[in-house]
Protein backbone atom coordinates (compact mmCIF):
# COMPACT_ATOMS: atom_id res chain seq x y z
CA UNK A 1 0.00 0.00 0.00
CA UNK A 2 1.10 3.12 -1.10
CA UNK A 3 2.22 5.82 1.69
CA UNK A 4 -0.61 8.64 2.41
CA UNK A 5 0.10 11.93 3.46
CA UNK A 6 -2.58 14.55 4.77
CA UNK A 7 -2.37 18.03 5.22
CA UNK A 8 -4.94 18.84 7.80
CA UNK A 9 -6.59 20.81 10.51
CA UNK A 10 -9.07 19.96 13.74
CA UNK A 11 -12.21 20.57 12.31
CA UNK A 12 -12.70 20.14 8.47
CA UNK A 13 -15.68 17.67 7.65
CA UNK A 14 -13.52 17.36 4.22
CA UNK A 15 -10.53 16.00 5.59
CA UNK A 16 -13.39 13.41 7.39
CA UNK A 17 -14.80 12.59 4.19
CA UNK A 18 -11.21 11.69 2.82
CA UNK A 19 -10.39 10.17 5.83
CA UNK A 20 -13.42 7.78 5.41
CA UNK A 21 -12.68 7.14 1.51
CA UNK A 22 -9.30 6.08 2.25
CA UNK A 23 -9.75 3.57 4.65
CA UNK A 24 -12.20 2.18 2.39
CA UNK A 25 -10.03 1.51 0.11
CA UNK A 26 -7.78 0.17 2.60
CA UNK A 27 -5.63 2.68 3.61
CA UNK A 28 -4.95 1.65 7.48
CA UNK A 29 -2.39 4.62 8.08
CA UNK A 30 -2.59 8.51 7.02
CA UNK A 31 0.24 10.61 8.06
CA UNK A 32 -1.09 13.80 8.92
CA UNK A 33 0.17 17.16 9.26
CA UNK A 34 -1.83 19.57 11.37
CA UNK A 35 -1.38 23.08 9.70
CA UNK A 36 -3.81 24.73 12.23
CA UNK A 37 -1.20 23.85 14.75
CA UNK A 38 1.84 24.79 12.91
CA UNK A 39 2.29 27.99 10.57
CA UNK A 40 5.34 27.12 8.85
CA UNK A 41 3.58 23.45 7.71
CA UNK A 42 0.61 25.39 6.59
CA UNK A 43 3.40 28.13 4.65
CA UNK A 44 4.99 23.92 3.13
CA UNK A 45 2.18 22.97 2.33
CA UNK A 46 1.33 26.52 0.51
CA UNK A 47 4.73 26.12 -1.17
CA UNK A 48 4.78 22.55 -2.17
CA UNK A 49 0.72 22.24 -3.35
CA UNK A 50 -0.04 25.86 -4.73
CA UNK A 51 -3.12 25.69 -2.78
CA UNK A 52 -4.75 27.18 0.88
CA UNK A 53 -7.37 24.28 1.47
CA UNK A 54 -7.29 21.48 3.28
CA UNK A 55 -7.36 18.92 3.42
CA UNK A 56 -4.29 18.53 0.69
CA UNK A 57 -3.14 14.90 0.16
CA UNK A 58 -0.85 12.91 -1.41
CA UNK A 59 -0.34 9.44 -2.36
CA UNK A 60 3.37 8.26 -2.66
CA UNK A 61 4.80 11.64 -4.18
CA UNK A 62 1.80 12.28 -6.08
CA UNK A 63 -0.05 15.11 -5.09
CA UNK A 64 -3.91 13.98 -5.77
CA UNK A 65 -5.33 17.78 -4.39
CA UNK A 66 -8.26 17.80 -2.21
CA UNK A 67 -11.39 16.06 -1.41
CA UNK A 68 -13.20 16.79 -4.49
CA UNK A 69 -10.08 15.54 -6.44
CA UNK A 70 -9.59 12.36 -4.17
CA UNK A 71 -13.71 12.02 -4.64
CA UNK A 72 -13.08 12.44 -8.73
CA UNK A 73 -10.30 10.00 -8.67
CA UNK A 74 -12.13 7.27 -7.27
CA UNK A 75 -15.39 7.76 -9.50
CA UNK A 76 -12.65 7.41 -12.44
CA UNK A 77 -11.43 4.31 -11.09
CA UNK A 78 -7.79 5.56 -10.63
CA UNK A 79 -7.61 5.80 -6.74
CA UNK A 80 -7.14 1.77 -6.06
CA UNK A 81 -4.65 1.65 -8.92
CA UNK A 82 -2.38 4.57 -7.12
CA UNK A 83 -2.60 3.35 -3.67
CA UNK A 84 -1.70 -0.09 -4.65
CA UNK A 85 1.51 1.02 -6.84
CA UNK A 86 4.84 0.21 -5.31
Amino acid sequence: MAQVLMYTTAVCPYCQRAEALLKQRGVSHIEKIRIDLDPAARDAMMSRTGRRTVPQIYIGEQHVGGFDDLAALDRDGGLTPLLTKE
